[in-house]
């Protein structure tokens, strides 16, 4: 992970959550183990604003952004029918880049979570991703 994170992405953590406070997460997610649910509750809170509710990628800033945000419900899809919780996990921390990651559009969360009030140690941000990657994994289609 980055070391910090720049000035000019904390406004869309802001946005981010202020958006996805709106409304109610409504993605179908299998399962209701704990950590399906921290996972879709990280999701609504952190992501819902960009990709939507039901991940499709059509949340209430979508349409602000450089980049359209991708259809999370189709990763596997995209990647010949296999979701590749690493890859994923990478995608979200900013080791993986992908396009409107890490720029003005989309934080790098690993760092945002670092950074966060709540006062998260790796090892929270690690769970933390660790959940919302399985929630993604639940949501494919």
């Amino acid at each position: 992970m980055r070391e910090s994170v720049s000035l000019r992405l904390r406004p869309w953590l802001l946005l981010a959550g202020l958006a996805a406070a709106a409304g109610p997460a409504r993605a179908d997610a299998s399962g209701d183990d704990s950590s399906n649910r921290a996972g879709a509750a990280t999701f609504k809170t952190h992501c819902a604003s960009c990709h939507g509710v039901s991940a499709r990628g059509d949340g209430p800033l979508a349409d602000q952004l450089r980049y359209a945000p991708a259809d999370l419900t189709r990763i596997a899809r995209r990647n010949r029918g296999r979701f590749d919780p690493e890859k994923v996990f990478q995608v979200i921390d900013g080791r993986h880049p992908a396009k409107g990651h890490g720029g003005t559009d989309m934080p790098v969360w690993g760092d945002a979570f670092l950074e966060s009030r709540e006062g998260y140690d790796a090892e929270k941000v690690k769970q933390k991703i660790g959940d919302l990657v399985r929630y993604l994994e639940s949501i494919q289609r």
